[in-house]
């Protein structure tokens, strides 16, 4: 699909993409949020913290399973009133999040943003291609995708902060009033940009599945998250107990991280507008030299700070690079495309969480760097045949 909207000029489309961009840090802060809360939630909910840490299995689920076949259906709406419906769904999914009054009304309540948070991310980066000019895609993603380094650099940390002052009902009732805030500044500010021309009842968005060069680049984003959350997953256990930083500064190591992050976010950008498919490779090699860095030059405080540096820029660059290259192989039907590379994301995100939690038993805490680098240098072999199928 080509859109060609009234903000089709970089300077346009930059209020718009800006809209988009904290959209993205607050629906991702939404997410994770719930990763800090779990204490005050067991005490709370008279749970246990396995039961609670369901909350993070169930919003995954749900994301994976409702995301795709509701963004086909809703894949020909007009994008500015589906961008404020997701907005005021997820304002109702905190409100009645910060009022549930055990685990399964609080389950229920997140259910609500979980089945809305893929639409957003397919139909967002779709958006934000449209808003600029042909050449300019990887760079309006990554715009975007910065709000995604945003609140995990400032947004959970602020999040779980806040619990001390609110409670964890009150964070879930700011972020609430946050989204209502967003749909209010999208609704004044964002141009019209329509939906995919609705055909054959939305045939012509399922046809993707029948591409095997689609097929295969969302699985590889699925291999890329898995190896990137073996080892992200317990990074902040990697700082104190391999690299030895004090329990009281791994906080700002992470901010570190994030932060650095930032830099990836415009460097993936980049890169993925030249070659979608070589810019994966070239991440995931950075990537792998990162994660298997931290335990490497454990002991050796320049060599940690070097590998956490290029870990962080490669890890939050490959968002964006994952997302275009999807939306690339998927081109007639963007959003859903988008909506399948998060869904795959996802299932990444856990089955890299579940195989580093299997691995610390067997190769201990420094072992699952090494194991998630080599999933990284198999991404890497699989994006690069994956260019050679492609002709690039």
């Amino acid at each position: 699909m080509s859109i060609h909207t009234a903000a089709g000029s970089p300077q346009k489309a930059g209020l718009p993409i800006f809209i988009l961009a904290v959209a993205a840090f607050v629906l991702l802060t939404t997410e994770f949020l719930i990763l800090g809360l779990l204490p005050p939630l067991v005490r709370d909910l008279d749970i246990s913290i396995s039961v609670a840490g369901q909350l993070v299995t169930v919003f995954a689920v749900v994301v994976v399973l409702v995301g795709p076949p509701l963004a086909a259906l809703v894949s020909h709406w007009p994008r500015k009133p589906l961008f404020l419906g997701i907005l005021v769904v997820f304002a109702v999914s905190n409100g009645l999040s910060a009022i549930a009054t055990d685990f399964w009304s609080l389950a229920l309540a997140r259910t609500l943003a979980a089945a809305a948070l893929p639409v957003f991310w397919g139909t967002a980066s779709e958006s934000a291609v449209a808003l600029v000019p042909p050449g300019r895609a990887g760079r309006a993603v990554s715009q975007v995708y910065l709000g995604i380094t945003t609140a995990f650099v400032f947004g959970i940390p602020l999040g779980t902060v806040a619990v001390t002052y609110v409670g964890w009902r009150g964070s879930f009732a700011l972020l609430g009033a946050l989204c209502l805030l967003i749909a209010a500044l999208m609704a004044a500010f964002m141009p019209s940009v329509p939906g995919a021309p609705k055909v054959d009842g939305g045939a012509s968005q399922l046809s993707i599945l029948r591409n095997g060069h689609f097929i295969a680049n969302v699985l590889l984003t699925a291999l890329v998250f898995t190896g990137m959350f073996v080892a992200y997953t317990y990074l902040a256990d990697t700082l104190e107990r391999v690299v030895g930083v004090a329990p009281e500064r791994v906080g700002w190591w992470l901010m570190g991280f994030g932060a650095f992050g930032m830099l990836g976010n415009v460097l993936g950008g980049r890169l993925v507008d030249r070659d979608a498919a070589l810019a994966t490779a070239t991440l995931l090699g950075m990537l792998a030299f990162g994660m298997a860095g931290v335990p490497a030059a454990a002991g050796w405080l320049p060599g940690v700070v070097l590998a956490m540096m290029v870990w962080a820029m490669a890890y939050t660059a490959l968002f964006p690079a994952c997302q275009v290259r999807v939306m690339q192989a998927g081109a007639q039907a963007k959003a859903l495309a988008g909506t399948l590379n998060v869904s795959a994301s996802n299932a990444g995100i856990g089955l890299g969480a579940a195989i580093g939690g299997v691995a610390i038993p067997l190769l201990g805490l420094d072992g699952i760097g090494y194991l998630s680098a080599a999933i990284a240098v198999a991404g890497v072999v699989v994006a690069l045949m994956i260019r050679r199928g492609s002709g690039s």
